[in-house]
């Protein structure tokens, strides 16, 4: 208050303090929201990367590792040239928007909106004015980029240790284009599933379901890794596994914290039941190891902090803290059933070699976090973020079992997009090169792929060659011990 008994705003806090400062801008929001988009950036560059390095087995490091970074750079350009609008622009078809470049100064500038998001009643009055956030079109481009390229980067996952990079290379283009960009529009954009009220708070079903289902699809026509990387592929260093891990769970803040497009208390809602449907999991999960095993397993560890992260993506802001402990609870325990136990009984799971599990960790969890959303979600929490007034879950009475409905249709609309597309994309890029490299590549791995190696040693599935690794140096009182045959 000033001296003259007037309300005084201080200048920091007012609109055009300079040209850069509109009106309309929140720097509370702007600032958390770019934030939480490069949180989400850190969870694949370099979270996924030091993932899947160090979670395969030795000859497979660089490829692996660089299978996520190719894919996160290739999004980028893909985004901001005609993907960014065909899943946020104008509408073109009811689960697709229209194509077109997001790098023009004064569409990146000016404020933020989804102008497909406008959502009308029945009788055609407004129930829901458009998503319009309080910053520049330029922070939403960025924080639904991130999302879009750790997606591409999941659907590697299945792919691990076969997949020819020139026919990855095409892949992610491709894939982004035709499957990606329909689910993120029909979900999140304002494409159908949006407006029938289908509630996916930050990625069950735009991200974690579709890449499940579009990498088990592409493993089937890519092929199995050798026989002999089936039967051993140990992780090449836990700690790094652990490390990346370790990205994604915290980066997790910014993917579920972002979902509502501000620094507001639907945000801190997301935030902490992210966490404890996530520590629920690996608990869960780490007992059912021990029990079952009697060991508990690190990588099990692993995948339990994903399966907690995407089953709780779906309602993350829209369930108590309750639902989301007990969502840990089936988090970490049915895609644990799914992956060691139904994996091994299931002739059509054993027949696709998805090498990490996708449809577990992704696919069962997303689908799983989905329904379980349609079951706990809160009529108030439902009330701050959805646009369909009254939207609420089947627990609370009233019209939830309509809802619970809306989440399976749903699901099946994105898997049943995802397994044909897919396959169409696959079929078409073996046209023009093998999606699966050649027996040679595949028996030696990294250094016939990239001429690289990931550590400066020498073993499993490589040519030793003297001139470049050197003469073989063995300790004297091992040499009786050990014929020539067992050092080249």
């Amino acid at each position: 208050v000033d001296q003259s008994g007037k309300m005084s705003v201080p200048v920091a806090y007012q609109g055009n303090t300079s040209a850069a400062v509109a009106d309309w801008l929140n720097k509370g929001d702007n600032a958390w929201q770019l934030t939480a988009s490069t949180l989400v950036g850190l969870m694949s560059v370099p979270g996924m990367v030091v993932l899947y390095g160090g979670v395969v087995k030795k000859k497979w490091a660089v490829n692996s590792a660089f299978m996520a970074l190719y894919a996160f750079a290739a999004v980028w350009i893909c985004w901001v040239v005609w993907a960014y609008n065909m899943s946020f622009g104008e509408e073109l078809l009811p689960f697709w928007g229209k194509a077109g470049p997001a790098l023009d100064q004064a569409f990146l500038v000016g404020r933020a909106s989804l102008p497909a998001t406008a959502h009308y009643r029945a009788d055609g009055t407004l129930e829901t004015a458009m998503v319009e956030p309080y910053f520049p079109m330029a922070t939403v481009v960025y924080f639904q980029c991130v999302f879009a390229a750790i997606t591409l980067i999941l659907v590697a996952g299945s792919l691990l240790g076969r997949m020819s990079f020139l026919a990855w290379m095409l892949f992610v283009p491709l894939w982004l284009t035709f499957s990606y960009t329909v689910g993120a529009f029909s979900v999140w954009g304002g494409g159908f599933l949006f407006h029938w009220g289908v509630i996916d708070y930050c990625g069950g079903y735009v991200i974690h379901i579709p890449a499940g289902v579009a990498g088990f699809t592409a493993a089937y026509w890519v092929g199995p890794r050798t026989k002999k990387d089936r039967e051993s592929f140990p992780p090449n260093n836990i700690l790094f596994a652990l490390t990346g891990a370790g990205l994604l769970w915290m980066g997790w803040a910014g993917f579920n914290g972002g979902g509502p497009y501000a620094a507001n208390v639907d945000s801190s809602m997301a935030i902490l039941n992210t966490n404890i449907c996530t520590a629920a999991s690996l608990i869960v999960w780490t007992c059912l190891d021990a029990v079952f095993f009697k060991k508990p397993s690190v990588v099990g560890a692993v995948q339990a902090v994903i399966t907690g992260l995407v089953c709780i993506t779906p309602g993350a802001g829209v369930v108590q803290g309750w639902a989301a402990l007990v969502m840990g609870v089936l988090a970490g325990s049915v895609p644990w059933y799914t992956m060691m136990v139904l994996h091994k009984r299931s002739k059509l799971l054993q027949r696709v070699d998805d090498t990490l599990g996708v449809i577990h960790t992704h696919g069962v969890a997303g689908l799983l976090g989905g329904v379980l959303t349609g079951l706990f979600a809160e009529p108030n929490l439902c009330n701050l973020f959805l646009p369909v007034t009254n939207s609420r879950g089947a627990f609370y009475g009233g019209n939830g079992g309509a809802q619970l409905g809306k989440q399976i249709a749903g699901a099946l609309f994105v898997i049943g997009w995802n397994v044909v597309v897919t396959s169409i994309i696959c079929v078409v890029i073996r046209l023009v090169v093998p999606l699966r490299m050649s027996e040679e590549k595949l028996a030696i791995g990294d250094d016939a792929v990239h001429g690289e190696e990931a550590y400066a040693l020498w073993g499993d599935g490589e040519h030793y060659d003297d001139t470049k690794h050197g003469a073989a140096v063995v300790p004297y009182s091992l040499r009786s011990k050990i014929d020539d045959s067992t050092l080249y």
